[in-house]
């Protein structure tokens, strides 16, 4: 009974939380159909996300490859997952046979990942996957991520020189505090702003992966098109205890 209450209670989250982005984009000017949420259920079990499913929502996200391979294929094929954060290139293979319905990586730092990821993609005869350019806004040496001043560098790597992955936008972590996030996204807007110059591109096929459980109305209000909602929803991480 005590699972079934807790899964109740992320239903009714979700639902709030569709009415708090609601609300956000109709404050930037914008309908709710311009932002993406990604349920993110990190540390979760199966039927936590099932039950989320079941109520509708269709993307879901994960923040480590043995716990998306693990989950994917227990769930519904028509869900489309996103990984999110620093992919390891050896992990690649894995994390595209486990899951055929992976939609996007958000988080390709690097041109030599691109450049696997895009090898790995072909080898697989999918489609071409979608990726998020990840940029550290915040400066931290913790946080993965391109420097702002190589983002563009990296989209020309992946946008011209990837023919099996889709460039769909930017993405960023902000601060852990949320300090400083008007900061972060005042300089992933500018990340998009130089990108779209350069490559010829509209701002509106640019996408911007920004804001969390802790920031999500600000980043909206900023124009975040791909929210990112794990313990809002699903309620505290929960970690293994240490022995």
């Amino acid at each position: 009974m005590a699972a079934l209450a807790v899964e109740g209670a992320a239903v009714t989250a979700l639902r709030a939380v569709f009415h708090r982005v609601r609300q956000a984009a109709e404050r930037s000017g914008r309908s709710s159909s311009d932002v993406r949420v990604v349920a993110v259920g990190k540390t979760k079990p199966v039927s936590l996300i099932q039950q989320i499913y079941d109520a509708g929502h269709r993307c879901f996200g994960e923040n480590y490859v043995q716990e998306i391979v693990e989950k994917a294929p227990q769930l519904p094929e028509d869900i489309a997952w996103h990984f999110i954060g620093h992919l390891q290139s050896n992990k690649v293979k894995t994390l595209l046979t486990a899951v055929p319905n992976l939609d996007m990586v958000e988080g390709v730092d690097n041109e030599k990942l691109a450049s696997h990821l895009d090898r790995a993609v072909s080898s697989f005869g999918r489609h071409p996957l979608k990726v998020l350019v990840q940029v550290n806004t915040s400066g931290e040496e913790s946080k993965s991520g391109v420097n702002p001043t190589d983002c563009v560098d990296l989209v020309k790597h992946v946008k011209l020189g990837c023919p099996n992955l889709e460039f769909s936008g930017l993405m960023t972590i902000g601060m852990p505090d949320y300090t400083s996030t008007p900061e972060n996204f005042k300089t992933l807007l500018d990340c998009r702003a130089k990108v779209c110059e350069v490559l010829g591109m509209a701002e509106s096929q640019c996408e911007l992966s920004m804001g969390m459980s802790g920031d999500f109305e600000q980043a909206i209000e900023m124009g975040s098109t791909n929210v990112r909602i794990g313990s809002t929803i699903f309620g505290p991480r929960e970690y293994p205890k240490k022995k």
